[in-house]
């Protein structure tokens, strides 16, 4: 796709109806900011609806490999990208000048915490002020970045109105939380219901207009504080389930009574039971961050979240369980610690069959181990190198161990962290000396133990 062919109408005559119907007939051009696994899966989404979209991203290389048809994300095939540049539907861009062509632009960027579990909303302030120094009349801003209600209303709507332009009267602002889950194929962005919510009627109408061409059902509230909340509590619930679950398998395994078959046969209990699985804690971008962007709000209105903060204290502790685990299996079969014994960790991606590692417990399991003397190595398809990360820089660059039966063989545990299908399970059943199981991959044997 050329510059050409993405060119602004004349924005003089453009008004909220007619955005809304060039929206509605698919002739508006979309702009994306953020191209990771929330963006370019909504672009694809996007361009199978029939829009023409202008990505954009700060990273240079990637927008290059994806003007070529090549994806930065794993479940995300080459040729679904190739498809949309070969039709001319899409071109990347790291040219932030640009953002006056799209009728529309959507924010996805990351929404991470900072050092003491603070929002940090660079990314998205960044992102309002590229947008606010080529904001144009007639254009529609929309936030899908996950925050803390009052995030589009306080920040961006006034970021974006220093440009001059007055929301719901130059332009238009509405947020829409993404929910993807990567790797997920039963649900795919355009199979997924969308909360939306405008900074007035107009934006409104103009956030459905759009997504009512890409997903499946377009879900209207009130506020833009409310779509902001129903993305927190979508999180939160999660969270708060998943540690539930994580104490329960503590305090069932001193018990001597299996988790996995309690929950198993719970679930068949046709109401008022929905099932949650434990793990090794929490990973990826969403529910290990989420639910601080609310405890820190709530501070403002002087609200003690206790129950979110103490799930979060249970999922970040299971790491240091797994370890302890690991330690007590070693001393009881072996008679040894830790120290000085070989460890193959299985997974490193946060969760089954995906290639990302953000916040994947299996970093804080493998620190954990070495700070106790162990020898660890591990393995995982999807993820051949252990990338660059702020909080585990001391193992990046390390590689993934080829998982041949001599090697497993040779370790004192194997603790299984992620369990992706592409793993030769078989072999890790048939050779590990002792298998420390945290995702009832395993077939139950006298060496193989939850945790």
């Amino acid at each position: 796709m050329q510059a050409q062919d993405m060119k602004a109408p004349d924005i003089q005559t453009i008004d909220a109806r007619a955005l809304e119907d060039r929206l509605r007939q698919g002739y508006a051009t979309v702009g994306i900011v953020g191209l990771g696994y929330v963006g370019l899966p909504l672009t694809l989404a996007a361009c199978s609806a029939g829009f023409q979209v202008l990505g954009f991203d700060i990273n240079g290389p990637m927008v290059a490999g994806l003007n070529r048809g090549i994806s930065p994300l794993k479940h995300i095939s080459d040729d679904r990208v190739a498809a949309v540049v070969r039709k001319r539907l899409f071109e990347a861009t790291d040219d932030f000048s640009r953002l006056a062509e799209p009728d529309a632009i959507l924010i996805c960027v990351p929404t991470p915490l900072g050092r003491h579990r603070e929002p940090d909303l660079s990314h998205v302030e960044n992102t309002a002020r590229e947008i606010a120094a080529r904001l144009r009349p007639g254009q529609v801003v929309i936030l899908e970045s996950t925050s803390y209600p009052g995030t589009t209303r306080e920040v961006v709507k006034s970021v974006l109105e220093t440009s001059g332009l007055r929301s719901g009267v130059d332009f238009f602002l509405a947020y829409s939380p993404e929910r993807e889950d990567p790797g997920n194929l039963d649900f795919e962005t355009s199979r997924i219901p969308k909360i939306v919510a405008g900074d007035g009627e107009d934006a409104l109408a103009l956030a459905r207009a759009l997504y009512d061409q890409i997903v499946v059902r377009t879900v209207p509230v009130s506020s833009l504080d409310t779509a902001e909340a129903v993305k927190l509590t979508e999180n939160i619930f999660r969270a708060v389930n998943i540690a539930l679950v994580n104490e329960l398998k503590v305090v069932f395994h001193a018990m001597g009574i299996d988790i996995f078959e309690v929950i198993e046969a719970a679930k068949t209990k046709p109401f008022g039971y929905m099932p949650f699985y434990p793990g090794p804690g929490l990973g990826g971008h969403c529910i290990p961050i989420d639910p601080f962007y609310l405890t820190w709000k709530a501070r403002e209105v002087e609200i003690s979240t206790r129950f979110i903060e103490l799930a979060g204290e249970i999922n970040t502790s299971m790491p240091q369980y797994v370890v302890l685990r690991t330690a007590q299996e070693l001393d009881r079969h072996f008679g040894k610690g830790l120290n000085g014994s070989k460890i193959l960790v299985v997974g490193l991606a946060y969760k089954t069959n995906v290639d990302d590692t953000r916040e994947s417990p299996a970093l804080t399991i493998i620190g954990l181990l070495e700070d106790r003397g162990a020898e660890v190595a591990y393995h995982d398809p999807h993820v051949p190198v252990i990338p660059m990360t702020r909080a585990h820089a001391r193992i990046a660059g390390r590689r993934s161990m080829a998982l041949e039966p001599e090697a497993v063989a040779a370790c004192d545990a194997v603790v299984v962290v992620t369990d992706h299908d592409a793993i030769d399970w078989e072999v890790i059943a048939t050779n590990a000396r002792l298998a420390i199981d945290t995702r009832n991959r395993l077939p139950r044997t006298g060496t193989v133990f939850h945790a």
